[in-house]
């Protein structure tokens, strides 16, 4: 009987957590076949058999912490291939995402469908929200709020009753003209899909990495944010010279390598923004290379990749590398130490909607 240990990973870690067993109890097992996936310094690795034979335990379940040097799996070696099933292998990977994505949800069974019958005529506008909560952008509020309107008076045209600024408009212009809105029913309402039983879902792998780091930061760190507007109009008309010439070196040129190199003047007049802090002997090391984090949402979770010495780095150099490292990560090719050493971290919601919002700081970094 072999007993295999969790090896040693990488330098300094100590211990892993276990993701998922890529064999089972009683499956027959090659050389170099899959065992595991193991989390460590926010980084997924696969461990290998060193031997072949039939897998008699395994030491853990996913979530579960083992020391580097633990047991991990007892394998029988004498064992033929004959006598046990073999373990399935590992589906191949997704090709990934060009783009920011959140992590993709379960897909629900498929059901049978009958054929469509005649489509039916398209149903009318509405012209009052279907639930009590007046829809209307922020644009569309600011507006009825500049004409003194009450936007919750007025029954919108757009889609699922949505107000748009014509709709102020011809009130104002014409308040007799617009019925008032149906009274609200406040019976009991039916939601779809609740009530519906709890569920426990256990928090492992990369996602409770996440949350340690998280609340190890926020209990660590005193947070605030400032906001600030700025007229950005020769940045993007820069943008717009340069990318046909970045095109050409088949480089994308997004706004974050002028943010990377903006971030280094200012670095310049406020190198302390540039910074580890160490708790243990409260002392604050200015670091004298800008290496900057680039939050990445992947299938995943969220990763930060670290582009370094941006310092020394031309606008087109890091675009390239932006591009490289995020898609080494979305695709769960990027090693450790593209996620070390950062001095500093970039978080962009733009994606998302909003206008801004407020980041955790990557510990132990100070902004």
């Amino acid at each position: 009987m072999y007993v295999f240990e969790l090896p040693e990973i990488g330098e300094g870690v100590v211990e892993g957590e276990i993701v998922q067993w890529l064999a089972q109890e009683g499956d027959y097992i090659d050389v170099d076949q899959p065992l595991c996936e193991v989390m460590t310094d926010k980084a997924n690795v696969e461990i290998s058999s060193p031997k072949a034979g039939v897998v008699k335990s395994l030491h853990g379940e996913p979530g579960d912490i083992v020391a580097v040097h633990s047991p991990l799996v007892d394998i029988d070696t004498d064992a033929k291939a004959s006598s046990a099933k073999p373990a399935a292998k590992k589906a191949a990977k997704a090709p990934a995402p060009t783009a920011p994505a959140p992590a993709p949800k379960a897909a629900a069974p498929a059901k049978a469908v009958a054929p469509p019958a005649a489509a039916p005529p398209a149903p009318a506008p509405s012209s009052a929200p279907t639930s009590g909560k007046t829809l209307a952008t922020p644009a569309v509020r600011s507006h009825a709020r500049e004409l003194g309107v009450d936007i919750n008076a007025i029954p919108g045209s757009g889609k699922d009753g949505r107000i748009t600024k014509a709709d102020i408009d011809g009130f104002v212009h014409n308040p007799s003209a617009i019925k008032a809105p149906p009274a609200i029913a406040f019976n009991a309402v039916e939601t779809p899909g609740f009530p519906r039983p709890d569920e426990a879902v256990k928090i492992i792998g990369l996602r409770r990495k996440i949350a340690e780091k998280m609340v190890e930061s926020y209990q660590t760190i005193p947070h605030f944010t400032y906001v600030e507007e700025v007229d950005a109009t020769r940045l993007v008309g820069l943008r717009g010279a340069l990318k046909d010439a970045a095109a050409a070196q088949g480089v994308r040129l997004s706004y974050l390598p002028f943010i990377m190199k903006a971030l280094v003047r200012v670095f310049r007049e406020f190198p302390t923004a540039n910074a580890n802090m160490d708790e243990s002997s409260f002392t604050l090391n200015v670091r004298g290379e800008v290496n900057i984090g680039i939050a990445t949402d992947t299938p995943q979770g969220l990763y930060v990749p670290v582009i370094k010495n941006v310092e020394s780095k031309g606008i087109l150099q890091l675009a390239h590398e932006v591009v490289a490292i995020t898609e080494r990560t979305r695709n769960g090719t990027a090693s450790l130490d593209d996620f070390r050493g950062g001095t500093f971290t970039i978080t962009s919601v733009g994606n998302i909607g909003g206008r801004f919002a407020t980041p955790i700081i990557n510990h132990p970094e100070v902004a």
